[in-house]
């Protein structure tokens, strides 16, 4: 299997981060090989609906809400009931009986909520996500009247006007037709990587397998892939007054990339001379590692870079060209800042070094396409390094 290509993303500026072109670049990745292991179930419904309920089955943070309605919901169990054969689902095995759901959470769900007995509100949806990620919901949840109604089969009418025998009754009420529902399997193919180490192969599994919805971005799968108690202070800082002042936005991006320059900037700072092949896999590689860190660690990363954004409180942001943030200048500035030892500059020296190497002829040439290539990185932040050191 090997990767795609390079993408950019140019997303309305009224819903997403607003970004300079060299910023909204995604970098090619580079080639690899995998070793996949794919294996096929017939796993019955009893035992998917336990499977979620028991966290081994996850649908990651990024996928989106549960949009099915009660006719579409219907129609998949009334497929099951009646014996029709439904599409597969797909799995990743992260370890062993932990599960990313890649493919078919709209039908896993169903599943779910109809063994339950309780359908989702609509207008609830988006709050249900996080409680999902360890599984099951709480029972005071499911039984919420604001969140939940009650899951009764929606089915129409035969051609000749004969009702459905199924329509309008729940899980409980199906009677001697519960035993052959909760038989009947559905086929999940779980794949698993087993070369290179890592799950750096979930990124094309989720880009090609994954259907009926947007392409993720990196960010958007790093935050489910890595997740970590450092992440999760990551996504706080991502939320901070200086920090959002100065990228020029009041919300944190639907996308994420305002937190994935966060990252970029403190992986850079810990090794840009280490940086080679793709920025994307880079990151992965530091955001892996960081599942690792000790607190001592994490507080030591988030409290450099919360100085960092700090400093600038009293300035207008030096990292905005043409009206957008340049995400590419904010990490070569920090990188540099970080090398230099946090030199003890005012805001308004700082500031006026950063912007002196902005509209350096030098710093130009490094945004060209392949901005995120390692030698116009490294060429970036040696840029901002020479005139921080000169102020």
């Amino acid at each position: 299997m090997t990767t795609a290509g390079s993408t950019s993303e140019n997303i309305p500026s009224h819903s997403q981060l607003s970004l300079d072109d060299a910023s909204n670049e995604y970098d090619e990745v580079e080639v690899e090989e995998y070793d996949i292991v794919s294996s096929p179930n017939d796993w019955n419904f009893s035992t998917i609906v336990s499977f979620i309920e028991s966290g081994a089955m996850k649908i990651p943070s990024f996928q989106r809400n549960y949009v099915w309605d009660r006719k579409r919901a219907s129609k998949l169990i009334e497929s099951l009931l009646i014996g029709l054969p439904v599409p597969q689902v797909f799995l990743y095995e992260e370890t062993r009986n932990n599960f990313l759901v890649i493919d078919g959470q709209q039908r896993l769900l169903t599943l779910y909520f109809f063994a339950k007995g309780r359908f989702p509100r609509r207008k609830i949806r988006g709050d249900i996500r996080d409680h999902l990620q360890k599984g099951y919901l709480e029972d005071d949840l499911l039984q919420d009247d604001e969140y939940f109604e009650p899951f009764k089969l929606s089915l129409p009418k035969s051609a000749s006007g004969i009702p459905n025998r199924f329509n309008g009754l729940t899980y409980l009420g199906l009677k001697e037709d519960r035993t052959s529902l909760d038989l009947r399997t559905i086929r999940n193919i779980v794949v698993k990587q087993t070369t290179p180490e890592g799950n750096s192969a979930v990124f094309e599994l989720f880009s090609r397998l994954n259907t009926g919805s947007v392409n993720l971005t990196p960010q958007e799968i790093r935050a489910s892939l890595y997740h970590s108690e450092f992440f999760g202070k990551v996504i706080a800082l991502n939320s901070s007054t200086n920090w959002r002042r100065l990228i020029g936005a009041e919300y944190p991006d639907a996308r994420m990339r305002d937190t994935e320059f966060l990252l970029r900037a403190m992986a850079l700072a810990q090794s840009s001379e280490g940086f080679s092949g793709s920025m994307t896999n880079f990151i992965n590689k530091f955001c892996l590692s960081a599942k690792k860190f000790d607190t001592p660690e994490q507080e030591k990363l988030i409290d450099q870079l919360t100085k960092f954004t700090d400093l600038f409180q009293t300035v207008d942001s030096p990292f905005m060209r043409s009206g957008r943030f340049s995400g590419v200048l904010f990490e070569s500035a920090y990188t540099a800042w970080v090398q230099l030892s946090e030199p003890d500059l005012d805001a308004t020296k700082l500031s006026s070094a950063i912007v002196a190497a902005k509209h350096d002829g030098a710093f130009a040439d490094t945004l060209q396409e392949g901005s995120t290539k390692p030698t116009n990185t490294r060429a970036r932040i040696n840029v901002v390094h020479q005139h921080i050191a000169s102020a």
